[in-house]
């Protein structure tokens, strides 16, 4: 697994980096071999602002198999940043193992038309219960440029806003950022 350890606003010592970097690697044990696990970025963030009490980031993005998990923490100390986005990314891993491996349980019982037998529910933690759909809501996009979107979501007081494209027909989506300015995605051609 490549690993890469970057600096913002902070230089990126040896210790640091090592340490960064022992701690992202941990996640291999849920994986069989190593090209599961493609690479990892880990940014170490200073936060300038003097109003933000948690002003040391690290934050992590691991791709897996065409899938991304990012986890990102903040504290006084970057050790404990660090350690804190650690666990965040264990438990995410876990998650996302847990899946896999329920999906292809599935298939195989399915395929072999064995009946599943009930499970007994035991919550570990708080956050291992998986969420879910609890509203679904419909409504009429007219087709509409980026800036009024734009417009429209900050109207709303979203954080996105999904709409047709006017000049491409294409089902779009705008968001926040955190920097302030906006994104938008568009489906691949």
């Amino acid at each position: 697994m490549e690993i890469v350890v970057k600096g913002r606003n902070i230089p990126v010592t040896d210790s640091l980096e090592r340490y960064a970097v022992e701690k992202v690697e941990r996640v291999r044990k849920f994986f069989d071999d190593d090209r599961s696990v493609a690479r990892a970025e880990v940014e170490l963030i200073h936060e300038r602002n003097p109003s933000i009490a948690a002003s040391e980031v690290a934050e992590t993005t691991l791709f897996i198999n065409g899938a991304v998990l990012k986890a990102r923490e903040a504290s006084e100390d970057m050790y404990a940043s660090i350690d804190r986005m650690s666990d965040k990314l264990e438990r995410q891993v876990k998650r996302y193992r847990g899946r896999q491996v329920d999906r292809w349980h599935g298939r195989l019982k399915n395929h072999e038309g064995a009946r599943a037998e009930p499970q007994p529910f035991v919550a570990e933690e708080e956050e291992d219960i998986e969420p879910r759909i609890v509203r679904t809501k419909q409504f009429q996009m007219k087709p509409m440029s980026a800036e009024e979107a734009v417009l429209q979501m900050e109207l709303l007081d979203h954080d996105f806003f999904v709409f047709t494209n006017a000049d491409t027909g294409d089902i779009n989506v705008v968001y926040r950022r955190r920097d302030g300015n906006y994104g938008l995605i568009e489906p691949a051609r």
